[in-house]
């Protein structure tokens, strides 16, 4: 199997002097966490009137919730000493960063959007707020679901990195720290992959990267006076024309039921005359 590799470069700002220094000192890196506030995987989403009905429960998406636990163990195993979680939302979205702040989040920044605007936001869109946040947070390891269960497009992470130049790591199913270098496995077709990489990084995280733990009671009352930092998307300067139109929304036909067949003979003309797979 021949593996083909895309490499991403971008150009960015070179980091403070400060930063230089925080990064040399292992016990002194931050992780940066984006979670996102989506429908519960629990709810069946239903279409209305050509749009999805968003009058359901929401919570942090579960890819994000094993972004989460990641950085949490890398600050239980002193490799990080800061967790700063990241969502992007109406007032509604504030709901995953306590949830974040009560798994091990220090603190969290919720930048606003009204939902009108969160509908048209676009992958690019996202990955442009993430790095215009990074002059502020400098985070030295960036920690993401490897996608979000609304729309599973699996962009963002890799777009953080190219814009921001930092090394990129997807699909992570273990994660350490060796040294000054972070390795990481990933599952492809053929087996184990074991990648390695200088800090800062942005990672995505799979399913089977760790299981993530449940907030308790005490936690979620210290979440309440942990600090939110709250932004506004529009002072941050980010271009938000949508570049995408979208043009339908439908919800699926329902499976139609199974039956039998007396001889190969019908099988094979239904599998032509109705399935049409043949």
């Amino acid at each position: 199997l021949k593996l083909q590799f895309l490499y991403l470069i971008a150009r960015s700002p070179p980091p403070s002097a400060f930063t230089m220094f925080r990064r040399t000192l292992v016990s002194q890196l931050r992780a940066v966490v984006g979670v996102k506030h989506c429908i519960d995987y629990n709810i069946k989403a239903r279409v209305k009137d050509g749009k999805v009905v968003k009058d359901v429960k929401h919570s942090m998406n579960p890819f994000d919730e094993i972004a989460m636990e990641a950085a949490t163990q890398l600050k239980e195993k002193k490799i990080v000493t800061e967790v700063v979680a990241v969502t992007i939302g109406n007032d509604k979205a504030a709901d995953v960063l306590r949830v974040a702040m009560a798994t091990g989040a220090d603190r969290s920044v919720h930048v606003k959007a009204d939902q009108a605007t969160v509908d048209n936001l676009e992958t690019l869109q996202v990955a442009k707020v993430f790095a215009k946040l990074h002059e502020e947070l400098q985070g030295d390891i960036y920690l993401m679901g490897k996608q979000a269960i609304d729309d599973d497009q699996a962009h963002v992470p890799q777009m953080v990195s190219a814009l921001l130049g930092f090394s990129q790591g997807t699909f992570a199913a273990e994660l350490e720290l060796d040294g000054d270098a972070l390795k990481m496995t990933r599952e492809v077709d053929d087996g184990h992959q074991t990648l390695q990489m200088k800090l800062p990084a942005v990672i995505s995280c799979d399913l089977r990267l760790n299981t993530p733990r449940f907030p308790t009671l005490p936690n979620i009352m210290k979440a309440k006076k942990k600090p939110v930092d709250v932004k506004n998307i529009a002072d941050l300067g980010v271009d938000l024309t949508p570049r995408t139109q979208t043009l339908e929304i439908a919800q699926p036909e329902e499976r139609k039921g199974g039956g039998k067949v007396g001889d190969v003979d019908e099988l094979i003309s239904k599998l032509k005359t109705e399935a049409k797979c043949i």
